[in-house]
């Protein structure tokens, strides 16, 4: 065994899937909690050279804790090599000092992960002002997949000749490639937030949906506020359906309800985030690109 991959009971499903794909073995980490909420972790007493951790950072304050007694355990285990396998990347999206004062998130984050891991593997991280996830997670091996093009086969096979919807201008590149997979037409809202979850939507100018179906793409879904508006405005133009496909599928309390009741249809995500919306396995995906670390 040159590979193990060691993850947590809360996601055995997903880290087996991964490890069957990736032809690697697999062990869980097993946790306690005491009393006070301290954490005790224990991991395999010997590790080969090569340590694969899984842990999709959604909910992500105790699981960065997590990460650092893994590595630093693994580490005096015997493990040289250690790859995270993240496919929700947490804290990507404050990446600037809007207002004075605020923690930028993004290279806070970026920069605690490039000093416990060799290599980080995510998928659609919120990289809107950068041009490469290494300019945030300054490793020998970062990258991001997509979840795009899984998403735009999905589409194809239960909505075919369907419009392709992003809610706003930083979503045009990824509706765009996902559309470029098979011919779909696509478009692109624009949104101004207000808050958490205040938003408004509007709809490109001069766009016909009458009698179409449309569907809502985006990286990720929270509070589901932008979605439950942009579908209302589509079905108030004609749109035949509405539905959504997400990558990340975060969803907050009361976030299904309300697209729901704004009349979305299909609600379809990856399961980067083990969720009942889940439609689209990135497990191949990701172990191909595990091989390609570990081949170089």
């Amino acid at each position: 065994m040159d590979t193990l991959l060691l993850h947590f009971d809360d996601e055995t499903p997903e880290a087996e899937r991964l490890a069957r794909a990736a032809g690697v073995e697999c062990a869980v980490i097993e946790r306690h909690r005491f009393p006070d909420d301290e954490l005790h972790l224990r991991l395999p007493q010997a590790l080969p050279r090569r340590v694969v951790v899984y842990r999709s950072l959604h909910r992500p304050n105790e699981k960065l804790l997590e990460l650092l007694l893994v590595v630093r355990t693994a580490g005096r285990l015997g493990a040289e090599h250690v790859t995270l396998v993240a496919p929700y990347l947490a804290y990507m999206r404050q990446d600037d000092e809007f207002t004075p004062g605020e923690a930028v998130s993004q290279g806070i984050v970026g920069g605690f992960l490039a000093g416990l891991f060799d290599a980080v593997l995510t998928v659609d991280p919120h990289l809107h002002r950068v041009s490469s996830l290494a300019e945030v997670v300054p490793v020998p091996h970062a990258l991001a997949l997509s979840g795009a093009p899984l998403l735009a086969d999905l589409v194809a096979e239960r909505r075919p000749g369907a419009l392709l919807m992003g809610l706003d201008a930083e979503s045009a590149q990824w509706v765009q490639a996902a559309a470029a997979r098979h011919g779909f037409d696509h478009a692109v809202c624009s949104k101004v937030r207000h808050g958490d979850f205040g938003v408004d939507v509007a709809l490109p100018a001069g766009l016909d949906v009458a009698g179409r179906p449309v569907v809502l793409l985006d990286d990720v879904a929270s509070s589901g506020h932008t979605l439950a508006r942009a579908a209302r405005s589509l079905l108030d133009a004609g749109a035949a359906s509405v539905d959504v496909a997400v990558t990340h599928a975060i969803f907050a309390a009361g976030a299904l309800a309300l697209l729901r009741e704004a009349g979305v249809g299909e609600i379809w995500s990856t399961d980067c985030i083990t969720h009942p919306s889940n439609a689209v396995c990135v497990a191949p995906q990701l172990a191909e690109a595990l091989r390609a670390i570990h081949a170089d």
